[in-house]
């Protein structure tokens, strides 16, 4: 019976890293999924040392972060890998649901790993989020209070709910036992859902940047794409290194470094920086419950591609006037990250409620029409061309 669990197990680690057929033409775009297994790693890993150290009370919550900043050894080192990790591992996600766009991966027959994908993203968020409230510095404690909050646009229950989720009338001890607890065990849901994620990639493939099948000329996993991870695996070790050893809060907020104080309130309160373009369109909408709604639909509106992609060519390696498209959506994003980091004011405000607006018209307007005219054009061309 154990040699042949033995067997199952190494022919299913076989049938993924040494013999699983991949394009040959897929590019370095294709690795953001292995660093961000490696960023899962790293953060699992450090964070159940952090854990063993870490206080989860108001009174002793900051003392227990610089006991292990200070005190324990190497503390600071594994404290400084786990936050600046949290950024890598947001950046190389938002440049994988990029990349993904770009090249319409939420296509079928891969809409199960998509859906999969903008789970963990959503998830990641809500991990990343507790995460940030633990050390309960000002930002920590401020931010949760602000973030929480929001629950309060609820009709009816809205505030009774956000008391459950404090435990109390305000963040208290808790809370942070609450926000702990969740942020250990969270961390264990994305790997399984990494898993699931991995599973039905494996059952189609990866896709490849023409578009096209590529059943006609695959290599296997190893070694050609192994090596190839490999690369963008040991230049991130290398920049991750570079941080944690010589910018270690270059990503982070110095105000955090202020124990929480519930009588004082900053002059600026902003999540980190990777929640920014959310926290913008929230910030950019009047109406409580429909900036949080905007906020959560702008996440969610990713499941939604499969459909509302009218196109019948998959990415935009031969489209044009899609490619364009999409760029502006970047810069549009990269505008709400910025605005999300300024004071609600003239101009920001202003700025940012055209941004937003952007947003959700290039996903419910520009994606379903850029995709009709290009079909109409292309019907009109081969109509042309049998002529």
């Amino acid at each position: 019976m154990r040699i042949l669990k033995s067997n199952a197990i190494l022919g299913l680690a076989n049938s993924y890293i040494i013999d699983n057929p991949e394009p040959a033409n897929i590019s370095y775009m294709w690795n953001f999924g292995s660093l961000l297994g490696m960023c899962l790693v790293i953060q699992i890993l450090t964070g159940i040392f952090l854990a063993m150290h870490y206080c989860p009370n108001v009174d002793l919550a900051f003392a227990s972060v610089e006991h292990i900043m200070r005190d324990v050894n190497y503390g600071w080192a594994v404290r400084y890998v786990h936050a600046n990790t949290a950024s890598f591992f947001f950046l190389f996600m938002y440049f994988h649901v990029g990349r993904g766009l770009y090249y319409g991966s939420y296509k079928s027959p891969r809409i199960l790993p998509w859906s999969i994908g903008v789970i963990i993203l959503v998830l990641t968020m809500a991990t990343a989020f507790l995460g940030y409230v633990l050390p309960y510095g000002q930002m920590s404690l401020w931010g949760a209070t602000v973030i929480t909050n929001l629950l309060s646009a609820i009709p009816w229950i809205g505030q009774d709910f956000v008391e459950f989720v404090w435990g109390g009338f305000s963040v208290n001890n808790a809370t942070l036992n609450r926000f702990f607890s969740l942020h250990f065990l969270l961390p264990f849901i994305l790997a399984a859902l990494s898993a699931m994620h991995l599973l039905t990639i494996h059952e189609h493939g990866s896709s490849n940047p023409l578009g096209i099948s590529g059943n006609t000329d695959r290599l296997p996993f190893h070694p050609y794409f192994v090596f190839k991870d490999l690369v963008t695996i040991v230049l991130f070790l290398l920049i991750l290194s570079v941080f944690v050893f010589f910018y270690p809060n270059a990503l982070g907020h110095s105000d955090n470094y202020i124990p929480a104080n519930p009588m004082q309130t900053p002059p600026s309160i902003v999540p980190e920086w990777y929640l920014l373009p959310f926290y913008a369109i929230l910030r950019s909408i009047p109406s409580k419950i429909v900036g949080v709604i905007a906020m959560f639909g702008s996440l969610l509106i990713l499941l939604a591609m499969p459909i509302l992609d009218t196109s019948r060519i998959r990415g935009n390696q031969f489209r044009p006037l899609s490619r364009f498209t999409f760029w502006l959506f970047v810069v549009d994003f990269l505008l709400l990250l910025w605005i999300g980091a300024q004071h609600p004011e003239y101009p920001y405000s202003d700025i940012g409620s055209y941004a937003t607006i952007f947003y959700f018209v290039y996903f419910f307007a520009v994606v379903p029409g850029v995709g009709i005219l290009e079909n109409t054009l292309m019907d009109i061309a081969v109509s042309k061309k049998e002529k």
